[in-house]
């Protein structure tokens, strides 16, 4: 899928009085940003070309050498933030922790790993990958400690997985696993 370039007439970038909704944003892009590096060209990295996150492989038209800081939060909302309910998770950490694996592995993934982790809990949840109301709804009524360790438990096997059978990319694990775990 061909992803839009056009950050200049995103309305994230508006002088509107900051909602709860750009505060919980605000929070998960920072902590997105404090593991995505700069710019990388990593040839056994599947992005390749990549800066704060944003692969020239996702985003063809971009010159991602010269993408700002500013500019990748833009993408991050608009195509990772908004058109999932990360915004409508109850506790930040998790709402944080769910962006920030979408991030990483694609938000299929993500809340893939997120319903096995509510599955861990005792939650009565369809593992299909989707982000929807009745995934939501078992966030929310999780214990949040319990949600959020089984979370970043099955991000570590997914990683562990990934390196065992991708042996390329298995200089990333011990990044990955720092990810996970944080």
């Amino acid at each position: 899928m061909k992803k839009s370039t056009n950050w200049r007439q995103d309305s994230t970038m508006s002088n509107k009085p900051k909602t709860l909704n750009d505060e919980r944003f605000e929070h998960a892009v920072s902590f997105v940003l404090s593991h995505e590096g700069g710019y990388s060209d990593d040839a056994d990295d599947d992005g390749g070309e990549t800066k704060f996150g944003i692969s020239k492989r996702s985003y063809p038209d971009i010159d991602v050498n010269a993408l700002t800081v500013e500019q990748a939060k833009v993408i991050y909302k608009r195509d990772f933030w908004e058109p999932q309910l990360y915004k409508d998770i109850k506790d930040v950490n998790l709402a944080t922790k769910v962006f920030d694996l979408a991030v990483n592995i694609g938000s299929n993934w993500a809340h893939r790993l997120v319903q096995r982790a509510l599955r861990a809990t005792g939650q009565d949840i369809l593992e299909d990958g989707i982000l929807g109301h009745m995934t939501l709804a078992a966030i929310n009524k999780a214990d949040l400690t319990d949600l959020l360790a089984a979370l970043k438990s099955e991000a570590a096997g997914y990683y562990r997985t990934l390196a065992a059978t991708k042996p390329k990319r298995a200089k990333f694990l011990k990044g990955w696993l720092k990810r996970a775990y944080a």
